[in-house]
């Protein structure tokens, strides 16, 4: 076993005489889009097992049993450090490529343990904290960031938001394919609908250009495209927020104006965290966290904060009450 850096490589066929064959990993992508998964978790996968593959001399995965997985996991945590989010990732992988691509059910996989996460309170800004930090982002991206305060959604579901999900007649958004895979229903705040129709306007318009100019088709998910053809030019699948610039679709080779790419959204929010003077680690998702507990303060039900969240359980819902307005669980001190 070598502690080697892993760098993206092509796995070598050793039993073409050297011949560089990405077969293994062809195979984990084939699966995966075969399996309607995201592109992100096509790519994590993918570098897992060739990290796991490289970590073990190149070794093919048949060849190997739970030792070699368990030293991988072992050394991600001990050496690489990793969290244990990404080592349970890594782990997932794993597990994907012996049941869904070798086709191997191996009983001790799944009862190799799962790294233990701790329970961590979310960061949460005060009212008069987002709103400082509102003030400081402007244009689209100043839109988007009052969509996730204003409407708790999660960074990739306001990126990845379509036109035809902004009801403004029920004054709603319908948050499709939502983590889970879940479809849910949220609000649509008021002081949105006038901001948000001005930008969809303006979308429209770049959308007819695009059509002028032979293109206009967006992604469709789960092969939609291949059962409605002519959906993918129609307004209604258009992203809300669709990038400035048209690219080339990694998996089909089509171009075509993909959503706004998040990370704009990101730095937008680190810069604007900063120029307000909070020291708090707020990040976009930390709109979200705030649109709950702001909800709660304000004396809505736990189970309507957990339906517009869309969380499966109410025990998740439950973590916004520890960090209510009165800390110690609302408990006033005896010193007060």
């Amino acid at each position: 076993m070598s502690n080697v850096v892993v760098h993206p490589k092509t796995i070598v066929d050793h039993a073409s005489g050297g011949e560089s064959k990405p077969k293994l990993l062809d195979e984990v992508r084939a699966h995966i889009q075969r399996l309607n998964y995201s592109i992100r978790t096509e790519d994590a996968y993918v570098d897992w097992v060739r990290r796991f593959v490289l970590f073990h001399d190149k070794r093919h995965p048949r060849e190997m049993g739970a030792a070699e997985i368990e030293a991988f996991l072992t050394h991600l945590a001990v050496v690489g450090k990793v969290s244990a989010s990404t080592q349970n990732q890594a782990k997932s992988a794993l597990l994907f490529l012996y049941r869904a691509v070798l086709n191997v059910d191996l009983p001790w996989l799944g009862d190799i343990a799962s790294a233990r996460q701790g329970k961590r309170l979310p960061v949460v800004l005060t009212v008069a904290e987002v709103q400082a930090t509102l003030a400081r982002v402007t244009g689209t991206t100043g839109l988007m960031v009052r969509l996730l305060y204003g409407s708790g959604l999660r960074l990739m579901e306001c990126a990845r938001l379509r036109v035809k999900d902004v009801d403004f007649g029920q004054m709603q958004i319908v948050v499709r394919d939502g983590k889970g895979d879940k479809d849910r229903v949220t609000m649509l705040p008021r002081s949105l609908v006038e901001p948000l129709q001005a930008h969809l306007e303006r979308v429209k318009a770049l959308h007819e250009s695009d059509i002028e100019a032979g293109y206009g088709e967006v992604y469709l998910p789960q092969a939609l495209d291949r059962k409605y053809p002519r959906a993918g030019r129609e307004w209604g699948w258009q992203y809300v927020f669709p990038s400035t610039r048209r690219s080339v679709d990694p998996r089909s080779g089509a171009i075509r104006r993909h959503h706004a790419d998040e990370k704009v959204l990101q730095r937008a929010m680190k810069r604007a965290v900063r120029e307000a003077g909070i020291v708090k680690p707020a990040t976009p998702h930390t709109l979200r966290h705030s649109f709950a507990t702001h909800l709660l303060q304000a004396g809505y039900d736990i189970r309507t904060v957990q339906e517009l969240l869309g969380h499966t359980h109410v025990e998740t819902t439950m973590l916004y009450t520890h960090v209510l307005n009165r800390g110690g669980r609302g408990v006033v001190s005896p010193l007060d």
